[in-house]
């Protein structure tokens, strides 16, 4: 083979595959503030679909946890809280479990979690999506539990928290009122 027929093979591949790395770009972006929310829709714990997309025009903190997770436990309370005091604004709290099905095992060998359960102990109100092949963990790119991410009404995410947080805590409140006015 010539070689400058070799050149034009490589220069053609090459060009393919800045092509197909630009198309896909944003499949390679970090999930993180100034990106567009994932979208996602999940079975509530009352059995119906709820839809990110659904909550356009509200604030809406995603969060992303399980029965085991023990800070998840913890900052519970305080999302509860938050919700109470923000349930006459436009602002909503979808918090996505991603155990196992309960009786069932999951990749990491724990097994699943009974949530109707934690929920009532807690006295938790706010929806609770069910997600137990944890395909948002992979959407949304966490590393661990919980993680949570604070999305503005345009859907964009404007912060995101690894780890557990206390979620009525003035910076976190301010924030959502600032997010909440035009």
């Amino acid at each position: 083979m010539r070689p400058s027929r070799v050149y034009m093979i490589a220069a053609g591949t090459a060009l393919a595959l800045i092509a197909a790395a630009w198309i896909s770009r944003d499949k390679f972006r970090p999930v993180g503030p100034g990106v567009a929310a994932p979208t996602f829709a999940y079975p509530s714990l009352e059995g119906d679909t709820l839809d990110l997309a659904d909550y356009r025009g509200k604030v809406v903190l995603v969060n992303l946890w399980a029965t085991w997770c023990a800070p998840c436990r913890s900052e519970m309370p305080s999302m509860q809280r938050l919700y109470e005091e923000m349930k006459d604004r436009p602002f909503e709290i979808l918090a996505v479990n991603v155990d196992a099905r309960f009786g069932e095992v999951d990749v990491g060998g724990r097994p699943g979690g009974d949530v109707p359960a934690f929920v009532s102990e807690l006295g938790l109100t706010f929806p609770i999506l069910l997600n137990p092949a944890g395909e948002i963990q992979r959407e949304y790119q966490t590393t661990g539990l919980p993680e949570s991410f604070l999305v503005g009404p345009d859907g964009v995410i404007r912060r995101k928290v690894a780890g557990g947080t206390n979620w009525d805590q003035l910076a976190y409140r301010e924030q959502i009122e600032r997010m909440l006015t035009p």
